[in-house]
């Protein structure tokens, strides 16, 4: 059957969906855009109608509080006293409704944040999952970590208080313009209107400046984060060889440059003009109201509703000092994100592929591949091909390409030439999920999560305490997790790293085994145990193997021995191809591989195994 789906395949580029995928078009045109439809998703556009009409009244009740208080003061001196209980009572109502909106305010722009953080990170996830291994192959695992973690934690403070205080700073510089006109001699306009144009201009100078600086905190940030990962992981080889003070020096390096970064944007705050304009300003205008008072144009009550009017002008100006750069720091979050779920990955999960149950034949036809990004293959023109519940063993020495070739498999990695057909169906047609879940791949370097046994044994399958038992018996794993103060739900730690390598490698098996996979994949999985316990487990997988297809990638003898067909690989290439008894009498490079492990002759070692 020919590829019928490589048209659709490299259309999609995604292994993984959850479902709809509401920003996915968003992505495509850019970072501000991807944002808005964040921020615009769903119900959000009501809330945010009811903030920007919360923050309007709120504005405006804060503006006619200064007047009301200003014609207070002019009755009091005018000796009007029975006004005075109204202007009271009138004070006191907008005393009370100014923040009982405030309060609906931050409530629904909170909402709005909290809601873009969310799918923020799930789409940032669901999309890291839906990545090729090639993708994860060239990431640096801290790196993701701090675009998974801060840049999208900068996204929620985009909304609260950021996006926020700028709408509400800018009606609390443009609202008292309004009720200046309104209420106060017209000339009163000249200085805020040349404090409006002289801030706006000064705003964009300070937006221009920041902008680099804000991409540089974060870019320093995910390196920074990325060599304490490395260190941390790699603790045991660190300490092994006495490189402490080296990796100290290199984190160093990093917090340094992010520290420097820190210092340049507050250096560049430091330089805000708005903070010098404004007290310029406050200052020119109660000169100017002076002036009229003297004309007889202004009475004192004015002049102290005109001030407290042209304070209000203080919240915008200080407050974008920092929320501009928190916008910044926001879109050079968002253009890091960007950066990597833009990224194309060369497999796509064809939810509408072959999704048959699979007899386990597996054919190579002249494939060749290299790793992306690399131009050396790996592998070349590799044929060969295993009948249903048939086992095949590779063997070859260090850098041969046993565990690539196996990894192709299960389609992690694209072929570059020929193909692969798993019951004559080219791996390509083939539903991702439903190829993937028919072949269980068993490590050497086991990765356990850190959750409970149970957990661990059943990720691949959901199933019951009585199955999970039984394929830990199988797996000679029942005795020691016995043993465990809480037995199955024992939790293992990071990566398995309460447990021997022997045992993380007994509970692989048992996962495989409870996966019941159509093709079982073996890549060394028996190497951290001993030899007794191998024994036992030998009989558990031959028990297990029948009816399914089996690939090990082994040098020991006892599972080489009662392989199907085994294939030699050398520098990528297949050396020779046949029984272990085929290849004993005529193979050199197979003999030089047992020779050397053995310490034997070869005729001695032919002799065991007609013996045997």
């Amino acid at each position: 059957m020919q590829s019928t789906q490589v048209k659709k395949i490299t259309a999609n580029y995604v292994e993984f969906r959850p479902g709809k995928d509401p920003f996915e078009k968003a992505r495509q045109k850019g970072s501000r855009r991807w944002i808005l439809s964040h921020i615009f998703y769903g119900s959000n556009k009501t809330f945010i109608l009811i903030v920007l009409i919360t923050t309007i009244l709120t504005a405006n009740l804060s503006s006619a509080i200064l007047v009301v208080i200003g014609n207070a003061i002019t009755d009091f001196l005018l000796g009007k006293q029975s006004s005075l209980l109204f202007y009271t009572i009138f004070i006191l109502l907008l005393s009370i409704g100014t923040p009982l909106l405030r309060l609906i305010n931050y409530m629904l722009r909170e909402v709005i944040a909290q809601r873009l953080e969310r799918d923020c990170r799930k789409e940032f996830y669901s999309n890291l999952l839906g990545k090729s291994q090639s993708f994860h192959d060239q990431q640096k695992i801290g790196e993701l970590m701090a675009r998974a973690t801060d840049d999208v934690r900068t996204m929620n403070f985009l909304i609260s208080p950021a996006i926020s205080l700028i709408f509400e700073s800018f009606t609390s510089l443009i609202i008292p313009l309004f009720y200046i006109i309104a209420f106060y001699p017209t000339q009163l306009i000249l200085t805020p209107l040349i404090f409006s144009v002289l801030f706006f201009f000064s705003l964009k100078s300070y937006i221009r400046k920041i902008g680099p600086v804000t991409g540089k905190l974060r870019s320093f940030y995910g390196m920074m984060n990325a060599t304490l990962n490395e260190a941390l992981t790699g603790i045991e080889v660190v300490k092994a060889t006495a490189q402490e003070t080296k990796e100290s020096q290199k984190y160093f390096d990093n917090a340094n440059n992010y520290r420097n970064a820190f210092v340049e944007q507050g250096n560049i705050e430091a330089k805000y003009l708005p903070i010098l304009i404004l007290a310029l300003t406050i200052t020119g205008g109660l000169i100017h109201a002076i002036i009229l008072n003297f004309m007889g144009l202004m009475n004192i009550g004015q002049i102290i509703g005109y001030l407290g009017l042209l304070a209000l002008l203080r919240f915008p100006t200080f407050i974008s000092i920092f929320v501009f750069a928190i916008i910044r720091l926001a879109v050079s979050s968002a253009q890091r994100l960007l950066e990597l779920m833009d990224k194309k990955t060369e497999i796509d999960e064809n939810v509408e592929g072959y999704k048959k149950e699979i007899e386990g034949a597996i054919k190579f036809e002249n494939v060749t591949f290299s790793y992306p990004g690399t131009e050396k293959p790996v592998l070349k023109n590799i044929s060969f091909e295993v009948k249903p519940s048939q086992t095949l063993a590779i063997v070859g020495t260090t850098g041969s390409g046993k565990t690539t070739l196996t990894k192709l498999i299960s389609r992690l990695y694209d072929v570059d030439e020929g193909r692969i057909l798993i019951n004559n169906v080219n791996i390509r047609d083939y539903a991702l999920k439903s190829l993937r879940n028919q072949i269980s791949y068993v490590d050497q370097d086991v990765f356990l999560f850190s959750t409970s046994i149970f957990e661990n044994i059943s990720f691949g399958r959901t199933g019951s305490i009585e199955q999970v038992i039984e394929v830990a018996k199988e797996a000679q794993a029942h005795e020691f997790i016995s043993n465990l103060p809480n037995q199955y739900h024992s939790e293992v730690g990071e990566r398995g790293v309460q447990l021997s390598g022997g045992e993380r490698q007994r509970i692989a098996i048992a996962r495989a085994f409870l996966v019941d996979p159509r093709i079982l994949i073996l890549d060394d999985s028996t190497s951290a145990i001993d030899s007794n316990t191998e024994d036992k487990i030998q009989k558990a997988i031959r028990n297990i193997l029948k009816n399914r297809t089996t690939i090990l990638i082994t040098h020991r003898l006892s599972q080489i021995r009662w392989a199907d067909l085994i294939i030699v690989l050398k520098k990528g290439e297949i050396v020779t191809k046949g029984t272990h008894e085929e290849l004993l009498k005529t193979s050199e490079e197979y003999q030089r591989i047992f020779i050397k492990k053995f310490d034997v002759e070869i005729d001695t070692l032919i002799k065991k195994c007609e013996e045997a």
